[in-house]
C-alpha cells in the first residue's frame, strides 16, 4: 500500500518563497481545485490519502515533500533551507511517527526533500541554497547503517534537484541537462525536456504512470511517444509558487506491507 500525506492548499500561498521565478498573482480558489484534482489522480493510482489540514501561516505548506525523507527503514525529518518553512515539519513529522522511526537533520545543516531524488538504493542530494553540506553529510550519517549511497549532486538555475531531474522508470531520468551535472547520473538512460519547456523535468513516477504538469505539451508527447502512460494534471497556479508535481506529496509505503513483502 503507498500512502500519500498531503496538504490543503494555504490561504496566503501567495506569500510563498520565490527564488528563480517572478512573482505572480495566485488564485487560491483555483490552486485548491488543482490541488485536489492532483491528489484524485493520485488516488486513482492507488495511494491511501492522508490530507493534512491547511496552515494559513504557513504559505508553502502544500509542498509536503520539503519536510521528510521517507525510506523504507527510517524517516528523516528535513530542515527546510527557508527559515519560513521549518515550521512546516512537526505535523508530518507526528504522521510519519506512526510508520517509521524518526530521525532529524539539525542545525547548522539544511535539506529539502525537493533536493533528494531516491533511485534505489542511492539518494542524490541537490547541492543549492537550500541544502548544505552540513545538512547532506548529517543525511550520510543517518542512512549509512541501512546501506545507502549518497550521492552529491550539483545544480544551478533552479530551486532544487528535483527541478532539474526526476526518475520515470527505475534506471530512467527525465531532466534538464542545463540545470544539473549528468555526470552525476552514469549508467542511467537519460531522457531531456523539450528544450522550449525549460521547467519541464519535474515528474511524479508512480505505480507504472507518470503525473505530469500540463504546461509541458512538448515535453509530454515525448515521454507518451516513448511508451510512457502519463496523467496530465492543470498545476499552474501551484506552479507560479515555484511548486511542481512531487513536492506536493509525501510518498511511502505502508511498513506493514513492507513486512509483509519480506
Amino acid at each position: 500500500m503507498l500512502i500519500a500525506i498531503t496538504r490543503e492548499v494555504s490561504r496566503n500561498m501567495g506569500q510563498c518563497e520565490l527564488s528563480h521565478i517572478p512573482r505572480q498573482d495566485i488564485d487560491i480558489h483555483i490552486a485548491g481545485k488543482q490541488h485536489a484534482q492532483y491528489e484524485g489522480v493520485l488516488e486513482d493510482l492507488g495511494c491511501k490519502l492522508i490530507r493534512l489540514p491547511e496552515e494559513p501561516h504557513l504559505p508553502d505548506s502544500v509542498f509536503v515533500e520539503d519536510t521528510a525523507i521517507v525510506l523504507d527503514e527510517v524517516a528523516i525529518i528535513t530542515r527546510p533551507g527557508a527559515e519560513t518553512r521549518r515550521g512546516e515539519t512537526g505535523s508530518v513529522s507526528e504522521v510519519l511517527s506512526e510508520y517509521r522511526t524518526i530521525v532529524e537533520i539539525v542545525s547548522p545543516g539544511k535539506i529539502d526533500g525537493g533536493d533528494v531524488l531516491r533511485m534505489g538504493r542511492t539518494l542524490y542530494v541537490g547541492i543549492t541554497d537550500r541544502s548544505n553540506e552540513s545538512g547532506i553529510m548529517q543525511l550520510i550519517d543517518l542512512v549509512s547503517p541501512y546501506d545507502y549511497e549518497v550521492v552529491k549532486v550539483r545544480v544551478n538555475g533552479c530551486l532544487h534537484l528535483k527541478s532539474a531531474v526526476t526518475a520515470v522508470g527505475e534506471d530512467k531520468l527525465l531532466l534538464n541537462r542545463a540545470w544539473v551535472d549528468v555526470k552525476s547520473f552514469a549508467g542511467k538512460s537519460l531522457i531531456d525536456v523539450n528544450a522550449g519547456e525549460s521547467h519541464a523535468a519535474n515528474a511524479l513516477w508512480l505505480n507504472g504512470a507518470i503525473v505530469y504538469p500540463a504546461a509541458f505539451p512538448k515535453t509530454r508527447r515525448c515521454l507518451e511517444d516513448a511508451g510512457f502512460v502519463v496523467r496530465v494534471v492543470d498545476v499552474s497556479e501551484l506552479q507560479k509558487a515555484e511548486g511542481a508535481v512531487t513536492c506536493c506529496s509525501l510518498l511511502f509505503r505502508d511498513e506493514l506491507s513492507i513486512n509483509n513483502e519480506l
